[in-house]
């Protein structure tokens, strides 16, 4: 685990992740689980970045294919992918990503703005981004990932 502990503000956790070379990171109180991969029932007339969903535990979970949400290419799921299952608002969610990297723990303070060079539409998904250890990773906000009416109809 990193400790990038500083005064002022608040402490809080978050779980990184890979997409590609890229690194993001969300709040992990929004985490439920993060398992392994597995194949997905399509449905029909969804969005491309929708997967399909899985049965979990007896519930249906929509998977979210996060590299398309993005805008980076479709991935192409194999046995090391994985799955974060994510509470976004009252639906909970699955995220597919190439792997999870690390829990770090970091002080609101340490949390840099989007850059003011960005689109609207990035700063609509990266809340900020962190410099760890010479890496950047992006604060991802979740509320986003699922546009309100697909939430409300999820």
């Amino acid at each position: 685990m990193i400790d990038l502990k500083t005064n002022g503000g608040h402490d809080r956790e978050l779980i990184s992740f890979r997409i590609g070379s890229q690194e993001f990171c969300v709040d992990i109180m929004t985490v439920r689980e993060i398992r392994g991969w597995t194949q997905t029932t399509v449905l029909p007339r969804s969005p491309t970045y929708v997967r399909g969903v899985v049965n979990l535990r007896g519930a249906v979970l929509p998977i979210v294919d996060l590299s398309a949400r993005l805008g980076f290419a479709s991935a192409d799921p194999t046995a090391r992918h994985v799955i974060i299952v994510a509470q976004i608002g009252h639906q909970q969610v699955g995220l597919l990503v190439d792997a999870v990297s690390d829990i770090i723990t970091v002080n609101d303070a340490e949390v840099q703005p989007t850059p003011d060079i960005a689109s609207e539409l990035v700063k609509t998904f990266v809340q900020g981004i962190l410099a760890v250890e010479g890496r950047m990773i992006s604060l991802i906000s979740l509320e986003h990932v699922l546009p309100p009416e697909q939430q409300e109809a999820a």
